[in-house]
């Protein structure tokens, strides 16, 4: 296992961060940590870095203790936070330099811009780059020395979409490549497109941990089915275990809990009334019906946990 916690808590005086946080984390792919502010996620991080100690329990990364073995563990382990502050007055490939040699080994540089889409930027100051070159270029010096795991710390938060997508397939080559990746955020769309698996945290406590097809069963809510067809037929039993609600233009919207069911119900009656499928579509509860579900609209949110 790459990550191994048992009964990992961690308190603030009276306030309790992590509420004895049991998790096994195997290598490769992406673990996606998701949870409102307040949650425990940057705690849960930051004791996995070595950055804070935990209140009680115990803690293998790499099947290393974070606070007994930071120097070992630090090599083997790349890290963006949340903010990463740079000396501006530095190129890109200056900082590239400066942060190799802190580490015994490093891959090539120019191995790593083009990996991070930086080539281009290798000469301009660290001042001049946009929000998202600056999130790349935080990848990329958390990559730099080729670790195996990687904890990223809300990678494209604050990033326009085009730039988000630019991060994403860092992350994909990434993966391809057979690094651990764990990443937090606050995006579910973004989570539920990269992760291989989801962990969600309310309150310091695991409440889902599954891959996003095992979660998604787990949503509550209906499933919308729009479909058309080249025959003038009935509507309203066309598709089996599903209820009709409407027309949107030329479609027949319908809802069901069971697509499944209602789409191989709805093959056998185009061939029994000879009709011919023009269009289908269907949208399934998201992530985001499960977060809503399982989190609640409103979260009290942890002051310590804010300011962490």
């Amino acid at each position: 296992m790459v990550i191994e916690v048992r009964e990992l808590a961690k308190s603030y005086e009276n306030v309790h961060a992590l509420k004895g946080l049991s998790i096994d984390i195997a290598a490769g792919g992406i673990v996606g940590l998701l949870g409102p502010n307040g949650a425990g996620k940057t705690t849960f991080v930051e004791i996995l870095e070595g950055l804070r100690p935990a209140t009680s329990g115990s803690v293998r990364v790499l099947g290393l203790d974070p606070q007994t073995s930071p120097s070992e563990l630090r090599r083997r382990l790349g890290v963006q936070l949340q903010q990463t502050e740079f000396p501006e007055a530095l190129t890109v490939e200056e900082t590239f330099r400066l942060f190799g040699s802190f580490y015994p080994r490093t891959l090539d540089t120019s191995q790593v811009l083009a990996a991070v889409d930086l080539t281009e930027k290798r000469k301009a100051a660290v001042v001049s780059l946009s929000g998202g070159q600056k999130q790349r270029l935080a990848i990329g010096l958390a990559t730099l020395h080729d670790p195996e795991l990687l904890i990223l710390d809300e990678p494209t938060s604050g990033l326009d979409p085009i730039a988000r997508r630019g991060i994403h397939e860092i992350l994909r080559r990434l993966k391809a490549m057979g690094k651990t990746i764990l990443v937090s955020s606050h995006y579910l769309d973004e989570i539920e497109a990269l992760a291989d698996r989801v962990v969600i945290l309310r309150a310091g406590e695991i409440v889902a941990d599954g891959t996003p097809l095992e979660l998604l069963a787990r949503a509550e809510g209906a499933s919308t089915l729009w479909i058309e067809i080249d025959s003038a037929v009935e509507p309203e039993n066309l598709v089996p275990g599903a209820r009709f609600e409407g027309r949107d233009g030329a479609l027949l919207r319908y809802r069901t809990k069971d697509s499944t069911t209602a789409i191989v119900g709805l093959g056998a009656s185009l061939k029994s009334s000879n009709a011919r499928l023009l269009d289908l579509r269907l949208k399934r509860p998201t992530l985001e019906d499960l977060y809503v579900q399982l989190i609640g609209e409103s979260v009290t949110q942890n002051p310590r946990e804010e300011a962490a």
